[in-house]
């Protein structure tokens, strides 16, 4: 492995999946990296007036604007200060792209679908509906988002008509 290449591998057999893999609290999220635009420090941000109430700000993203939604408020978890290590995961959501403010990004992961298991009902809190697997990996638990349900299909809309 060179020293620019930060996967981590974990093949047992099975299809491969990239993930990139985030943190919000104490739990690890993975989001198909086929999905994510880009990586993003946090930077200056818009508040919008009559913006759906799941979009936290727009920002500004050469020159295109980028609703951002706060995954912690969209899931229900308490409300923390952003740090040095949080970033906007720019994703694509339906045929929408969207930011998703997150704690820290932690690796692009490697798994195959072996290591996945369907989500149990109570999965960190989170409701499950927004979830489409659980990786389990030697040391952690990656908790796999769907993120066609993190947005609904009416909010996706809403967004498109905010813009």
């Amino acid at each position: 492995m060179s020293g620019s290449d930060t996967a981590t591998d974990v093949v047992i057999g099975g299809d491969e999946r990239q993930l990139v893999v985030f943190q919000l609290g104490a739990e690890l999220y993975g989001v198909e990296i086929s999905r994510v635009h880009e990586i993003i420090r946090l930077q200056a941000v818009t508040r919008v007036p009559r913006t759906p109430t799941f979009v936290e700000v727009v920002i500004n993203l050469r020159g295109k604007v980028i609703p951002v939604v706060d995954l912690r408020r969209r899931f229900g978890l308490p409300a923390a200060e952003h740090t040095r290590a949080s970033r906007i995961v720019v994703v694509e959501i339906g045929d929408q792209v969207v930011g998703i403010i997150v704690d820290g990004v932690s690796e692009v992961l490697r798994v195959t679908s072996g290591t996945i298991e369907p989500p149990s009902p109570v999965v960190a809190g989170v409701d499950s509906e927004y979830i489409h697997g659980i990786a389990k990996l030697p040391e952690r638990l990656v908790i796999l988002l769907d993120l066609d349900r993190v947005l609904a299909r009416d909010e996706r809309r809403a967004l498109g008509s905010s813009g």
